[in-house]
């Protein structure tokens, strides 16, 4: 198989009259703009609204501070916020599992579910569930906890009307999210977030207390997204994040 045969297996997003209302959903606060935050930047500009759902504050975060884990997770929090605000997002939850602890537990899909039966997406963005052994920073346990509980909820727990009775009866109706775009650095769809490069690294320097004041993070987000752009064929110099897209209807 010809190089070119192997990139033309990788597709380019376009707009698409379907693609309403995404949801995000993520273990920590910054994970979103590390991974995704140029795709959600594309997207709002588009039109396209956009909620994020925070598993974890991030309480246990890797900075050296002081602060209690209340403390941390209200900072973080805010950070969060802010950095959404960059990208056109202002409707956030936060779920507050505790950080370093998850696991995809019923009571974390329940959760996970009532987020989606609110907000009603057309497409769930989401972590990988799965290693990746190349780039171990990707597969936090929280990651792959986030990513798996999401699968979960987005398949069966959040259509069935069945699963979470306590749900049905708080008002909380099924929802079928008909896609979900898995993180991947093996992706099968990428989407061009050259125009949006400048909007993604302002989001990720919201996160102050996690970068630090002096950490410059353009030339490791640019390297990133320079390979991603490469394995879908796109030209060069233009840059892309990229899914694993999943059917799940």
């Amino acid at each position: 198989m010809s190089k070119s045969e192997k990139k033309s297996k990788v597709a380019v997003f376009t707009p698409r009259e379907d693609l309403r209302r995404v949801l995000v959903v993520a273990a920590h606060p910054d994970d979103i703009d590390y991974g995704c935050a140029g795709t959600i930047a594309t997207l709002t500009a588009a039109g396209v609204e956009v909620q994020y759902c925070l598993v974890t504050s991030g309480d246990a975060g890797g900075d050296a501070s002081t602060h209690t884990r209340e403390q941390r997770a209200l900072i973080r929090e805010g950070e969060q916020r802010a950095a959404g605000a960059e990208v056109g997002v202002t409707e956030l939850h936060f779920l507050r599992f505790a950080d370093g602890e998850l696991e995809p537990t019923l009571k974390v899909r329940r959760e996970i579910s009532r987020v989606i039966r609110i907000a009603k997406p057309d497409v769930v963005i989401c972590q990988s569930p799965e290693r990746n052994w190349e780039r171990i920073y990707a597969s936090h346990p929280d990651h792959l906890a986030a990513g798996e509980a999401t699968m979960r909820a987005v398949y069966p727990d959040s259509r069935n009307p069945h699963s979470f009775n306590d749900l049905l009866a708080e008002g909380f109706e099924p929802h079928t999210v008909p896609e979900v775009w898995v993180m991947s650095t093996e992706p099968t769809m990428v989407v061009d977030t050259t125009d949006a490069f400048e909007r993604k690294l302002a989001a990720l320097k919201c996160h102050v207390s996690q970068l630090g004041e002096d950490f410059d993070p353009t030339d490791l987000l640019r390297n990133w997204s320079k390979l991603t752009a490469k394995k879908a064929g796109l030209e060069k110099g233009r840059l892309a994040e990229g899914f694993r897209v999943v059917a799940t209807r």
